[in-house]
């Protein structure tokens, strides 16, 4: 902290959250790339979303923490394609594809990847913060919504869907939406999540399929979201 006075007060801050952040701390310790890895852990653990030989599509991949838990938690029989704007190192044993997740081409290169359905689709694709919340958040929405339809494309019947919102609900249209698609809708805030940050999933299980009928089931997907919450 020698050099704290040359440093903006912002990036100060930052560093200071940095060395006393516990999951930073154990992200250095346990080998991941970002403290995000234990975001997904956490959720895994709450959700069992991950199993032996699945094959997942993770979005907004860099610099690779979720990338890394799905390679322990799938095995040498899963199949995960990392997926993102940015380049990253590889990790070994997984596919990464330099892409935005909301251009109809990277759809493409997504399912000629895989070469098969996906039991999962993941998304922790957030845009840069504007600092104005109702922006931010229609933003967000709308990579949510991108990754749901792109979730749409590959996932086999049964599969699952989770993607980073921020704190105020998901929109009306993705809820329904997703409602619609899947038995199962809930959100959640792992503890990983920064305390003061308005990040949250939704998470999605159970996928009906494309061309599903929901008409009669409606009713009760709303019932186990507001009693699962």
């Amino acid at each position: 902290m020698r050099t704290a006075r040359r440093r903006k007060t912002s990036s100060t801050r930052w560093l200071q959250r940095q060395l006393n952040d516990p999951y930073v701390v154990a992200a250095k310790k346990d080998g991941y790339r970002s403290r995000a890895a234990y975001k997904l852990l956490q959720l895994d653990e709450k959700f069992k979303l991950l199993k032996k030989g699945q094959a997942v599509v993770d979005l907004g991949a860099a610099p690779g923490g979720w990338t890394q838990v799905l390679l322990h938690a799938l095995g040498p029989r899963g199949k995960i394609l990392a997926v993102d704007v940015n380049e990253m190192d590889e990790v070994a044993g997984c596919m990464t594809l330099v892409g935005d997740a909301t251009d109809l081409a990277t759809e493409a290169a997504i399912r000629d990847a895989l070469d098969g359905p996906a039991d999962l689709v993941l998304s922790d694709m957030a845009p840069p913060a504007t600092g104005h919340r109702a922006t931010d958040h229609l933003r967000i929405i709308a990579l949510a919504e991108a990754a749901l339809d792109l979730a749409r494309s590959v996932l086999a019947p049964g599969g699952g869907f989770v993607a980073k919102v921020w704190q105020g609900g998901t929109e009306g249209t993705l809820l329904a939406d997703l409602k619609k698609d899947f038995v199962h809708v809930r959100h959640a805030k792992p503890e990983a999540s920064r305390a003061g940050s308005a990040e949250m999933y939704v998470v999605a299980t159970g996928y009906r399929g494309a061309g599903n009928d929901t008409d009669d089931d409606m009713d009760n997907d709303m019932d186990i979201e507001q009693r699962e919450g």
